[in-house]
């Protein structure tokens, strides 16, 4: 749907007159058409009834034949705006030879000919030239070719040429304006297409977010669901008791899912300020670290966690990108990795964190991994979390076995010791390491 022009008052650019020359220009009817083509006729043919010494009479068959013919040419005035432009005036120029008074009345056909040619010739600058052109070549034209000049004449003489020149004035002025509508219809053409590919943008991106969020959290819980029942099956004949531990840890595992997927749900549901009744918590960050560190180790992953440098606050988007970025790794390390143990480093020096996840890539020490999946769009979605906050992450196979998740995040300078602290809660203290 197109958006009314009356919504951009101001114009940034007005397009030039002569770039009117490509663009489509409204053709009146034929019903217009003809009218004007009569008026001109008839007023042109009235012009003929006028004498010199300001009698009227009967329009003689010069007058009649003049009319017609100057008449006839203007429904090409849209085409041939110049050839018409010609055409007319030299018909006007005719009427003295034919004994016919030069006065604005015989030369209308020349009067709506300058007006189709400054409004539809290509050029601004060129349509001026024609009608001033037409206007000096009827100047000569309306001087008496005898006889003594008189005021009458005097003011026939001035008001001849002044007339197209008049007439090329109005038609410049419906030029301009017909520029200045169509740049600002173009304007609000442009602006509506804008605002439809923004929009689509937007939802590309809040489409790419959600799949994003979802993928972290159902990825997560899904994957330490199905480790531990694969624990469970593992060791439901030999060790029975940790059967019951391991099932007992999926029933808690899944229903955590379920609490944070409807969450996640409702929120998507909420539509400006409705209340859907979910409230939403805050964003999970490196304060969460040693929980989901824990839950992995109930799911048989050996984890150890190394944190260097002094530790700072993080802005909300980085600190949840951080810690997805451990989530989804260890994801990964439960679903596909061989061996069972994994380490963690958080390194805060170099004005940057640097988080690394390795996996040693040694033999299987528990259950079987879930190597049998088959790989999804976590790297993926890690990438664009760490792009989206200024970082940069790599993954890759090691010369020595294993994997390696290397993730830098721009982490903003301390401005003091009491707001550093702050920082660190959550957090483990500086080179500590926990173990499985």
């Amino acid at each position: 749907m197109r958006t009314p022009v009356n919504r951009f008052p101001e114009l940034g650019r007005v397009l030039p007159t002569s770039d009117l020359a490509g663009t489509a220009v409204s053709r009146p009817g034929r019903g217009r058409e003809g009218a004007v083509v009569a008026a001109a006729f008839v007023i042109c043919l009235l012009g003929g009834t006028v004498r010199v010494e300001d009698a009227l009479t009967a329009p003689p068959l010069a007058a009649y034949l003049l009319a017609l013919v100057s008449a006839a040419v203007l429904p090409a005035r849209h085409r041939r705006p110049l050839a018409v432009l010609a055409a007319t005036t030299a018909a006007g120029l005719a009427a003295q030879p034919l004994g016919l008074v030069l006065s604005p009345l015989v030369i209308a056909p020349a009067l709506v000919a300058a007006y189709a040619c400054t409004l539809h010739m290509p050029g601004e600058r060129r349509a001026a030239g024609a009608v001033t052109l037409a206007g000096v070549a009827l100047l000569a034209g309306s001087v008496p070719l005898a006889g003594d000049l008189s005021w009458q004449d005097a003011s026939r003489i001035g008001s001849v040429p002044a007339a197209p020149l008049v007439a090329g004035l109005v038609g410049h002025a419906a030029r301009t304006r017909r520029a200045y509508l169509a740049a600002v219809e173009e304007r609000a053409r442009r602006a509506e297409e804008s605002r439809e590919l923004e929009a689509r943008r937007r939802v590309a991106e809040e489409r790419v977010r959600i799949a994003r969020e979802l993928h972290d959290l159902v990825a997560h819980q899904i994957t330490l669901a199905n480790a531990q029942a694969t624990v469970a099956a593992h060791f439901v004949d030999s060790r029975p008791e940790q059967t019951r531990v391991s099932l007992r840890e999926l029933v808690e595992t899944t229903g955590q899912a379920l609490d944070e997927l409807r969450a996640t749900v409702g929120l998507l549901r909420q539509t400006g300020d409705t209340d859907t009744g979910v409230t939403e918590g805050p964003a999970p960050g490196l304060a969460r670290l040693p929980d989901l560190l824990e839950s992995f180790r109930r799911a048989g992953l050996e984890v150890t966690l190394r944190e260097e440098g002094r530790a700072r606050p993080l802005p909300p988007g980085v600190d949840l990108t951080a810690y997805r970025i451990v989530q989804e790794a260890l994801t990964n390390v439960t679903k596909h990795a061989s061996g069972r143990g994994t380490r963690v480093g958080l390194d805060w020096g170099g004005g940057r964190l640097t988080v690394t996840v390795t996996d040693d890539g040694g033999a299987p020490t528990g259950p079987p991994a879930l190597s049998d999946r088959p790989p999804g769009y976590g790297l993926l979605g890690l990438r664009e979390r760490a792009t989206a906050v200024g970082g940069d992450l790599t993954a890759g196979p090691r010369e020595e076995g294993g994997f390696l998740l290397t993730a830098h995040l721009p982490v903003p300078p301390v401005r003091d010791t009491a707001t550093a602290e702050e920082g660190r809660t959550g957090h483990a203290n500086d080179g500590t390491e926990g173990t499985a």
